[in-house]
């Protein structure tokens, strides 16, 4: 019969736990880092018709007409369009590289936006 082992206890150096730590605290710093712009869509208008916002962040549209469906369409994106929106319903989208987005309203292309994007 053979002696019982001891089970082998393995400690995780500070080294390991700095890492660890580090890692998780730039996670939760990038997580919580991005933010969500609204743009209302009334009177057929984008209102603002502009935003600016950085990397990572999301743009929001929500449709406040009573009546009217309404579209977000980025025609230098290969016609990237949203679904209808019809009102109180909203779609949103996240940017993920800086530059200028110009969009229309699908069904309305005389509604202007532009969403620019920094670094």
């Amino acid at each position: 019969m053979q002696p019982a082992r001891k089970p082998i206890r393995r400690r995780a150096g500070p080294l390991l736990l700095k890492r660890a730590s580090a890692v998780l605290a730039l996670v939760a710093f990038a997580a919580g880092a991005a933010e969500t712009v609204d743009v209302a869509i009334e009177g057929y208008k984008f209102m603002p018709a502009e935003v600016t916002i950085r990397v990572g962040d999301s743009v929001r549209w929500s449709n406040r007409e009573k009546r009217t469906s309404h579209s977000v369409l980025f025609p230098a994106e290969s016609g990237l369009e949203s679904e209808r929106l019809f009102p109180d319903e909203s779609w949103q989208r996240q940017f993920t590289r800086a530059g200028r987005y110009d969009y229309t309203c699908g069904p309305h292309p005389e509604m202007k936006g532009v969403v620019i994007v920094g670094e």
